[in-house]
């Protein structure tokens, strides 16, 4: 028998054009000889739909839409699609069983994550009963996503005469995530003794991206299929005997090649998905507005990209020098906007109000926010997104300017450190040198005032970057951290910097999320709080 692992690109919303893709899936699984078609956890509606799902017309929506994808679905084929499902007053995340025009089996999903970016108990109940339906001699049982973190479901499908258990899934990417999936796909198909067909979504929904990775897996853990990352197909298992026969390992990108992927993946989906045709981006001659611009081009294609670079009398000549050449040799569209006699303006129109004060941060911020106005501008006359440049280590402690660079649609490096941005645009230049080394080599600068660098204002990257690390994304008290080798007077500024700075981060746009803890979904922290981390004990 022949298992069928529709890895798809689905929109949150989009349940009539989410069928045709289910429908066009299935005709090319039963083309190839299959027998069974697995396709993403809560494909109809996409995912996560969050607080669509409370609503009864999208409910319906999704009802009608299922009842009218079961008979428009090649004969024999057993198709197996999530969505919504309304039952005695109570909504489940369901998966349903489609065959020769009509529903054979649902299943609900019994364990609903509440933790990171997942908030399921907000809109579904959790189900309690085992599913297992029968199918050209084999009997499937099924799981769905969560189901297969926690000990229960695939066993209570093993003892309800399940052969093979079939998992839907909507598991985002972060960095280590496939292993995670295979450590505990792995224990789960030990505890209940049969083998499991996984497979997952793809594709960017606002801050999440979904790689795919879908797999197979032996009674005894073994991986037998390991289907590729990044790429939309169908995929096929063949069963001898009811186990995973073969072979088929697609090696899984390194780590920052799927950062990058993951990247391009988030930005081309949240442009498309959102209809913009075009992205605008300011252009600094730094590193983080170079790879932002790559990542730009890359996703989208140079025609679609305009870069903006907007010099002050801060600005060094080589910065207007590397950002040239990076435009040049990415055929991007530029254009240079002079930010002086607008400035100049400004600062005249405060005189009298400031007379007397010294040059200090609201100059630095004055020329930040000129910048995102403008880029702003650009935005509402031609229709398009605007791309902020910062990354996740000047959003943790705040350096960074509201409604100035701060300004614009989506974030493409929110979630990725200095170190790691420097690691990325290392790698960018491996595949193809399309950022100046000059740029990767000076010292990072925001240049809002004479002779300025970064570490002026902060510890230096790596020690910086250590520190949100652990405080972010380990939880990690204060005499943890300082137990890692870091000055304690550091370690202690550092955590005042990155609680302070909430409220900025409240006023961000989204970004692409690529580690187990972000800046948006995942970390929900108050802007008032009086809690001190470095006065509490060990």
């Amino acid at each position: 028998m022949k298992i069928a692992i529709a890895q798809l690109n689905l929109t949150v919303g989009d349940v009539a054009g989410n069928a045709v893709r289910i429908e066009k899936a299935a005709r090319k699984a039963a083309e190839k000889g299959a027998a069974v078609l697995l396709t993403p956890e809560m494909g109809l509606a996409g995912y996560p739909a969050e607080d669509l799902v409370l609503r009864g017309d999208f409910r319906r929506a999704c009802a009608a839409a299922l009842r009218e994808l079961a008979g428009r679905l090649p004969a024999g084929l057993a198709v197996v699609v999530g969505y919504p499902r309304e039952s005695d007053e109570k909504v489940y995340n369901a998966a349903a069983v489609l065959r020769d025009g009509a529903v054979i089996a649902v299943y609900h999903k019994q364990k609903l994550p509440n933790y990171s970016v997942f908030d399921e108990c907000r809109t579904f109940v959790p189900g309690v009963e085992p599913c297992v339906f029968e199918h050209q001699g084999l009997r499937f049982g099924l799981n769905i996503c969560g189901d297969l973190w926690e000990r229960g479901p695939a066993e209570l499908a093993a003892q309800a005469g399940a052969q093979v258990l079939l998992v839907p899934n909507a598991s985002p990417y972060h960095i280590g995530k496939h292993a995670e999936r295979i450590e505990v796909a792995r224990a789960r198909v030990l505890e209940a003794g049969i083998p499991l067909v996984y497979g997952n979504l793809l594709g960017g929904q606002d801050e999440l991206v979904f790689d795919g990775s879908s797999f197979a897996m032996d009674k005894a853990g073994n991986a037998t299929h390991l289907f590729p990352a990044w790429q939309e197909d169908v995929y096929f298992v063949d069963l001898e005997d009811g186990a995973p026969a073969g072979n088929d390992a697609t090696p899984q990108p390194e780590e920052l090649d799927g950062i990058y992927r993951a990247l391009v993946l988030g930005v081309r989906d949240y442009v498309r998905k959102n209809g913009f045709k075009e992205v605008h981006l300011g252009l600094s001659g730094g590193i983080d507005s170079a790879l932002t611009l790559a990542l730009a081009v890359d996703a989208l294609g140079a025609k679609r990209v305009h870069a903006v670079m907007m010099p002050s009398e801060f600005t060094a000549a080589m910065s207007v020098e590397d950002a040239r050449q990076m435009v040049e040799a990415l055929k991007v569209h530029y254009d240079e906007i002079p930010i002086k006699l607008v400035y100049e303006s400004l600062l005249s129109s405060l005189a009298d109000l400031f007379d007397g004060l010294p040059f200090d941060l609201t100059e630095e911020n004055l020329q930040a926010r000129i910048r995102g106005v403008l880029l702003m501008a650009l935005s509402n006359k031609f229709g398009s997104l605007v791309l902020t440049t910062g990354n996740k280590s000047e959003m943790a402690v705040g350096y960074a300017t509201l409604y100035g660079d701060m300004a614009g649609g989506f974030a493409v490096l929110k979630d990725v450190s200095k170190t790691r941005v420097y690691a990325l645009a290392h790698h960018r230049n491996a595949l193809a040198p399309i950022i100046p080394q000059r740029i990767i080599d000076r010292a990072p600068s925001a240049e809002l005032r004479a002779n300025q660098t970064d570490q002026d204002a902060l510890p230096p990257y790596d020690v910086l970057d250590r520190i949100i690390e652990a405080y972010v994304e380990g939880d990690k008290s204060y005499q943890e951290i300082c137990g890692l080798g870091i000055d304690p007077a550091i370690v202690a500024r550092v955590l005042r910097m990155i609680d302070r700075a909430e409220y900025k981060r409240r006023q961000a746009a989204p970004g692409v999320r690529v580690t187990p803890r972000n800046f948006g979904r995942d970390r929900r922290y108050p802007i008032t709080s009086h809690f001190r981390p470095e006065e509490v004990g060990s």
